[in-house]
């Protein structure tokens, strides 16, 4: 979800890590840049590949191997590929599609904090990702106005301790595991200290896409604390949940951590029944609960992403047919100025 050019990688710096996350760490550094390499590897033709360079100075492509492996090869419409390989189609100008879509320079309040939910406050505690989803609503988002260090961290503690409503620390980004697990522990450690936070939510990504970040020393750094902790990822076809990613998962789930889902709804990728029923399905298989599906954020470069509103609500409710209820994740769009996600009316 960066801008600039990625692997801004704060955990490489950290001389107390361990083998695990250097292992982590180094499938990271070694994360595909390159159009021409990404599609020299899957056996694509190199088609468009003039278009797909110059979107990259916009929005650099970047695709850590391990999902590379999940992708088909000679599949040039692979729902992973789709989701990274940059498109002609981003260079275009479409009506409605925007840098800022949700208007989020408005609820930064101070650096690396965005607060616009009631009882919830968001901490950017990374600037960089794992990978770079051409779709991403912060795509155009001002992280090098939000970079924040360990220096950073008492004043954005503070705001919290002086707002007894906040009862939830949201760790976002860019993506929060791209900290060392000695980094995440020490911040965590100082949100303990604010009596009124209750509960401690991680949106990540980097597992999906390299799923050794989950550590057993992350583990035990939620098991052990005193939150109670939650995990939403960020799956959007259940082609990204392999064996290894499932593993992994149940090894949280064994420590009490509460896993959920959202997805965004992409033409191409995860447009059908057939794959939002799977993806229910495995996601449930593997101990995450489907939890939200975003329609598309309008943002700038993205909108051959787009499903209109009323093939959505087609969608939902041929699924409502299908699948028990705790399977269906809710259908919602956010809005720039809104207290919550919004649900979008799911009868035509």
């Amino acid at each position: 979800m960066i801008t600039e050019t990625p692997l801004v990688i704060e955990s490489l710096t950290d001389i107390n890590q361990t083998p695990a996350q250097d292992s982590w760490n180094k499938v990271l550094s070694g994360a595909t840049k390159s159009v021409e390499k990404l599609l020299l590897q899957l056996d694509i033709p190199l088609t468009e590949l003039n278009q797909r360079q110059l979107a990259c100075l916009d929005f650099p492509l970047l695709v850590p191997q391990p999902f590379i492996d999940k992708m088909e090869k000679g599949n040039a419409n692979d729902p992973l590929l789709l989701q990274v390989l940059p498109q002609s189609d981003e260079l275009e100008s479409v009506e409605g599609f925007i840098n800022d879509p949700l208007a989020e320079k408005h609820s930064n309040l101070q650096k690396g904090l965005i607060h616009k939910y009631h009882g919830r406050v968001l901490v950017l505690l990374s600037t960089g990702c794992a990978v770079n989803c051409r779709y991403c609503f912060r795509r155009h988002f001002p992280y090098e106005e939000n970079r924040i260090g360990k220096n950073d961290w008492q004043s954005i503690l503070d705001y919290v301790g002086n707002d007894p409503s906040i009862e939830e620390l949201i760790l976002s980004g860019g993506d929060p595991l791209m900290l060392s697990d000695q980094q995440l522990e020490k911040f965590i450690k100082q949100a303990e200290a604010i009596p009124h936070l209750e509960r401690l939510r991680i949106h990540t990504r980097l597992p999906v896409v390299i799923p050794q970040r989950i550590t057993n020393r992350f583990i035990d750094i939620l098991h052990s604390c005193r939150f109670d902790c939650a995990i939403v990822l960020h799956i959007n076809n259940s082609q990204e949940l392999d064996n290894e990613l499932s593993s992994r998962l149940s090894k949280l789930r064994q420590a009490s951590i509460t896993l959920l889902n959202q997805a965004v709804l992409l033409r191409g990728v995860n447009d059908s029944l057939e794959a939002q029923v799977e993806l229910s399905k495995t996601l449930f298989k593997a101990g995450v609960l489907p939890y939200y599906l975003h329609l598309l954020d309008k943002v700038k470069g993205a909108h051959h992403f787009n499903v209109s509103e009323k093939d959505a609500q087609q969608l939902y409710q041929q699924l409502s047919l299908k699948l028990s209820g705790y399977l269906i994740p809710k259908l919602v769009r956010e809005e720039s100025g809104k207290g919550s996600k919004t649900p979008v009316p799911t009868a035509l």
